[in-house]
């Protein structure tokens, strides 16, 4: 994961953006194209009366695959935009991570 913080911009505190590198920007962009498949193939499921239980780990794979989206994502993050701006002084960004963190373990 080294690379996440190769070529990225610094995270400014006025705009604040994400500055993914190009190989993670598409490694994200693969995994939520997936997803987006596996959603397609949810909802045929349901249209064919697929047996529920089999719906139902469906839907398991689907969330699984987000959760690592979303891990990928809050690991880049506290290490590029988050460790810089505790650097800068800017200590609430840990309040603003926990917010985000108790969201992502609903």
């Amino acid at each position: 994961m080294g690379d996440l913080i190769q070529e990225q911009e610094s995270c400014s505190t006025e705009e604040r953006r994400s500055h993914h590198s190009e190989k993670t920007k598409n490694n994200l962009i693969n995994r939520l194209n997936r997803i987006e498949g596996q959603v397609r193939g949810l909802k045929g499921l349901i249209e064919k009366d697929t047996y529920c239980d089999n719906v139902l780990n469906q839907i398991s794979s689907v969330q699984a695959a987000l959760n690592g989206v979303g891990k990928l994502l809050l690991e880049h993050h506290m290490k590029s935009c988050v460790m810089e701006r505790i650097q800068e002084g800017e200590n609430e960004v840990i309040d603003e991570l926990l917010v985000t963190i108790n969201k992502l373990i609903k």
